[in-house]
Formats: C-alpha cells, structure tokens, sequence
C-alpha cells in the first residue's frame, strides 16, 4: 500500500552547497525510513549555477561566475548545468520518495511523469497552457551545458517550449528528483555564463513570458504543491526537518558540497551514506 502522507517543505533563499546538501539528507533520512516522503520548494542566495553530476566544468565560465558573485555547486542528480537566478525570478523543486510511497515509484520514467503530470496541474492553475510531452532523451554524448536547451523523457511545455528542467538520481529503491520553473531570465547573465549555447531561450519560456507578468515564488509555490495534491490526491502536509537530518546536512556541507574535491571531480573523501542518529 502506497503511503499517502507527505511532509511539504517551503525553505528560505540558501546557498547552492546547503540546498544540495539538504536534499541529499532527505534522501538519506527516506532510505531509512525515518522520514516521510517530501516534496520541497527552495531558492538560492547568492544566484547559484549548479552541475548535473558527472558534467564536466567546459561550457561554464567559471571565471564569469567569480566575477558576478555566483555560486557554483554540484548537484547529485543527473542532467546538465542550471543557473539559478533569486526567488523572484525561479522556484526550484525537489521530490523524494522510496519504492511503495505511489504506484510506480520503483520506475524511473514512472517517476518523471508522475510528477510531471502534478506540475502541469499547478501550472494550469495559475493560467497556464502547460502540457507533458513525452520526447526522446538528448543523446548524452552530445549533452549541451545548459540544461533548458536539452530534453528528457518528460517534458513540461508551453507551446513547444521548455518550462519546467528536471533531473533525477536514484538509489537503493529510493530517488532524489530536481526541477527549476523560470517565472523570469536574466538573458545577458545566461550568456554570459554559458557562452557556447548561443540563444539560451531559443527552446525556453519562462512565466513571465507566458502570462504576460512574473507571479511570485509563493504563488507558483502553492499552485504546484495544490496541482501534485489534487492530481495524486495524497496527504501533504507542511513540516521541518527532523534533528538526524540536520545533522546529516551540516556534515554534507562540510566534507562534500562545499569542497573543491566535489565540485570540481565528483569526489568524495569519506563515506556519507547513512546518517548518524542525533543526539
């Protein structure tokens, strides 16, 4: 039987090895089943570009992101880079759940149109023409940098073009996914920071362009988590982080995401798998 009661967290503004390193001790703390499946809405602060893990820095410049005070983490999900403007301009997402918590939770492409199909709920709340669009994966050896310029299996649209960029990692039955929705762009940071993409909104939209105004992070917030609840109809209820999830986080900071070992190479010196009860 799936479990239906999830825990939604709404985070301030954190810096790209805190997020990440949050997420993480979510998915840990959901391996063991001592935390509920959770669905997760956050900002950056300072704007953050973050790598799909295993991407290579080429195509980044890295010295851009010094020169404009962005932060530069790796994420452990998949997919290409991501600049990740403040709140008022993207709400980022992330999901995690464990075989059982929905139908289909042991299936990768399950997963993607799980929730891509509740975002587009939420989306459509808001006004917005969004539809799921199932396309063929970008061939990894031709992955471009950015991520809004490649495509995955599902896809969120609005006519024809990209709203919603997810990227995903599973583990031991359980996964993390990631996803950004653009309410705006900075088009000349884009360029800037990712310069052999030529056009950054060639195959992007944002919802500014969309609607015609730029709703903020605590509307589109509320739209998706009220589009996931009504389209899957599961228990969501706010809550915090537990103190072994703090723990866990703090240590992730510390001796992965906000090392140079990591961010540079995808390495790690000790083992951060299991989570240590708190104390």
């Amino acid at each position: 039987m799936a479990d239906t009661r999830w825990r939604l967290l709404v985070t301030e503004p954190l810096d790209g090895a805190t997020n990440m390193a949050l997420d993480e001790a979510i998915l840990q703390a959901r391996l063991q089943e001592i935390a509920p499946p959770t669905l997760r809405f956050f900002s950056w602060d300072p704007p953050t570009v973050s790598l799909g893990y295993g991407q290579r820095l080429d195509g980044i410049d890295v010295e851009a992101c010094r020169r404009l005070g962005v932060g530069l983490v790796r994420r452990p999900t998949g997919g290409s880079a991501i600049y990740h403007d403040t709140l008022e301009r993207e709400v980022t997402y992330s999901v995690v759940a464990r075989a059982g918590d929905f139908e289909g939770s042991e299936d990768l492409l399950e997963t993607y149109r799980w929730i891509g199909a509740g975002l587009t709920t939420g989306l459509r709340r808001l006004g917005v023409q969004a539809e799921m669009v199932s396309v063929r994966p970008s061939d990894p050896s031709t992955m471009p940098a950015f991520c809004f310029a490649r495509t995955g299996s599902y896809e969120v649209e609005v006519d024809g073009k990209k709203l919603v960029g997810s990227a995903q990692r599973r583990q031991s039955g359980a996964f993390l996914q990631h996803g950004s929705v653009l309410l705006g762009a900075d088009v000349p940071r884009l360029r800037l920071l990712f310069p052999q993409e030529g056009d950054p909104l060639a195959g992007m939209t944002t919802l500014e362009e969309t609607l015609g105004r730029c709703p903020t992070f605590d509307e589109v917030a509320e739209a998706l988590a009220a589009g996931l609840r009504e389209t899957h109809g599961f228990d969501l209820r706010p809550g915090g982080l537990t103190r072994d999830e703090e723990a866990l986080m703090d240590r992730l900071i510390r001796e992965k995401y906000d090392t140079d070992a990591w961010t540079n190479n995808a390495q790690i010196v000790t083992d951060l798998s299991s989570i240590a009860p708190a104390r």
